[in-house]
C-alpha cells in the first residue's frame, strides 16, 4: 500500500509493467494471485484517495509468503526508486 501525498511521485506504467511481473519472478509458485488497485478518490468525488496503489499478492499461507518474499526482499524494496520517492507499507491479512 502506498500512502498518497501531495509531494508524492509514482510512476504506475512502471510499477505494473515491470515492478509487479519482477515481483511475480522472483516469488514463483508460492504467489497464487496478484491484484493491482489504483486510487482515484476518497469517500467523496472530491477527496484525493488515501493511497495511491494498492497491490495485494496472495498465497497459500503466512509461511509460504515469508519463505518466498524474505530472500527477495531486499531486490524488491531496490527497486522503489524507479518508480516512486516513497516506500509502501506492507500489510499481511486474512481472507475470511
Amino acid at each position: 500500500m502506498y500512502p498518497n501525498s501531495t509531494d508524492i511521485t509514482f510512476d504506475m506504467e512502471y510499477y505494473a509493467k515491470t515492478h509487479i511481473p519482477m515481483v511475480q519472478q522472483l516469488l514463483g509458485e508460492a504467489l497464487k494471485k496478484t491484484e493491482l488497485e489504483v486510487g482515484i478518490s476518497g469517500a467523496a468525488p472530491s477527496e484525493p484517495a488515501p493511497f495511491v496503489a494498492i497491490a495485494n499478492l496472495y498465497f497459500e499461507t503466512l509461511e509460504s509468503f515469508q519463505t518466498s518474499f524474505g530472500p527477495h526482499v531486499a531486490t524488491i524494496v531496490a527497486d522503489t526508486p524507479n518508480y516512486s520517492n516513497v516506500q509502501g507499507e506492507i500489510q499481511i491479512g486474512k481472507i475470511v
